[in-house]
C-alpha cells in the first residue's frame, strides 16, 4: 500500500512539532501556512524542532502558502491553526481531502463538530493533545513538554483509518483511543480554560504561575464551573492522561467555602506537579495576542459561557477571565502576574 498523504494546516508551535516528528520517519508530509514568514523558514532551512530527543531538520515535500488547484488528494489533512481560523482552514483544504480520507482537529475546544459541518462528521477525527510546544521563530519549535494523544470520532466508533492515524501519530507520543471524544474534549477544556486562560492573564510560564496559591484556587475554581456545565450537557468526563480526574478536582460545596481541608491540600498539590511538569509551558493564547492575532479564548471560557447561559448555569470565574482576556488583547490591561492577583481579589 503507498505511504498515505499528509497535510499539516497550520505551522506554529504544535503543527510544526508534529510536522518535525513525522518528516524525521520519513513520512509524506506537506505544509501549509498563510504566513510568509514561516513559510520561506520552512522552505529554506526546514521543520526545525528543539527539546528533548528531537528530530533532525527535514524538508517537507511542500510547503504551501495557499493549495494549488489540481493538487493531489492528502489523506489526512492535520489542522494545527489556533481555534479561530479552524473554520476557515478546514474550507480552504476541504477540495483537497480525499473521499475516504479524515480531517483531524488538534485544536483546544470543541473544534469537531463546527469542522464536521464542513466536511462531514464522518471525515472528522479529534485527536486531544496533552503535550506543549512554543514557536521560538518562525520554523524553529520546541517541545516544552511529554505527552502523546487521545484519538476519537464523534459517534465513538473505531474503523481503519482511526487505526492507521495512531500508528502515525505514535512517531510524535503515545497514542490513546477513546469512544468518549467528548468526555475527554470537555476534560481538555476544563484544564485549558484554567491553565491557558490564567496563563494569557499572568503572562507567565505555568511552572513560575502554579507556585502562586492564589493562582492555583483560580484554576479550581475555573475547572469547578466547567465541569458545572459539562454535567449539565451530560457529558461524561475522561481522565485526561489517564490519570487527571476532572470530576475529583471540581470543588465540593465544602471546599468552595473552607479555608483548608484534606481534600483541598490534595488538589493544590495535584496542580503543583502539573506545574513542575508542564513547567516550560507557555499560553498560545498569550502568543497570539503579541503576534497581534485575536486569542481563541471563546472556544475555551467562552464556550463555557455560552453552554452555561443555555442551562441558567452562572460561570462568573470563567466570565470574568473572558473579559480580562479580551482586555488584554485590547492593550487595556496588561498580562502580569498583578492583573492576575486582581483578578483572584475581584472574583471573591
Amino acid at each position: 500500500m503507498p505511504e498515505p498523504r499528509l497535510l499539516v494546516v497550520g505551522c506554529g508551535a504544535i503543527g510544526g512539532v508534529i510536522a518535525g516528528h513525522l518528516l524525521d520517519l520519513g513520512q509524506d508530509v506537506s505544509l501549509l501556512t498563510t504566513n510568509s514568514a514561516i513559510a520561506a523558514a520552512l522552505r529554506e532551512r526546514g521543520v526545525r524542532v528543539t527539546g528533548d530527543e528531537p528530530p533532525a531538520p527535514v524538508q517537507a515535500r511542500a510547503v504551501y502558502e495557499a493549495l494549488e488547484p489540481g493538487v493531489a488528494p492528502f489523506d489526512y489533512v492535520l489542522l494545527a491553526t489556533q481555534p479561530p481560523q479552524v473554520e476557515a482552514a478546514a474550507a480552504s483544504a476541504a477540495p483537497a481531502l480525499a473521499t475516504d480520507g479524515r480531517m483531524v482537529c488538534f485544536q483546544n475546544g470543541l473544534c469537531e463538530e463546527r469542522v464536521a459541518k464542513i466536511v462531514g462528521a464522518e471525515r472528522v477525527v479529534g485527536a486531544v493533545v496533552t503535550w506543549g510546544a512554543s514557536m521560538l521563530e518562525p520554523g524553529l519549535y520546541e517541545r516544552t513538554s511529554s505527552g502523546g494523544f487521545s484519538l476519537g470520532r464523534l459517534d465513538g466508533t473505531r474503523d481503519a483509518r482511526l487505526d492507521e492515524l495512531a500508528r502515525i501519530l505514535e512517531a510524535v507520543g503515545p497514542v490513546t483511543l477513546t469512544d468518549n471524544l467528548r468526555g475527554a474534549r470537555w476534560s481538555k477544556l476544563a484544564i485549558n480554560c484554567a491553565i491557558s486562560t490564567l496563563g494569557t492573564i499572568g503572562g507567565d510560564r505555568l511552572g513560575v504561575l502554579m507556585r502562586q496559591r492564589y493562582v492555583r484556587r483560580l484554576a479550581l475554581e475555573v475547572m469547578t464551573e466547567v465541569v458545572t456545565v459539562a454535567r449539565a450537557e451530560q457529558v461524561r468526563l475522561e481522565k485526561v492522561s489517564g490519570t487527571f480526574d476532572l470530576d475529583w478536582m471540581a470543588l465540593t460545596d465544602a471546599e468552595r467555602t473552607a479555608a483548608a481541608s484534606p481534600g483541598l491540600l490534595a488538589k493544590h498539590t495535584l496542580l503543583l506537579a502539573v506545574g513542575a511538569r508542564y513547567r516550560r509551558l507557555r499560553s498560545s493564547m498569550l502568543a497570539a495576542i503579541e503576534r497581534g492575532r485575536a486569542p481563541a479564548v471563546e472556544f475555551l471560557n467562552g464556550e463555557v459561557i455560552t453552554r452555561a447561559e443555555a442551562h441558567g448555569l452562572d460561570v462568573p470565574v470563567n466570565r470574568a477571565a473572558r473579559d480580562l482576556v479580551w482586555k488584554i488583547a485590547g492593550r487595556q490591561e496588561q498580562a502580569s502576574h498583578s492583573t492576575l492577583r486582581a483578578l483572584y481579589e475581584r472574583t471573591r
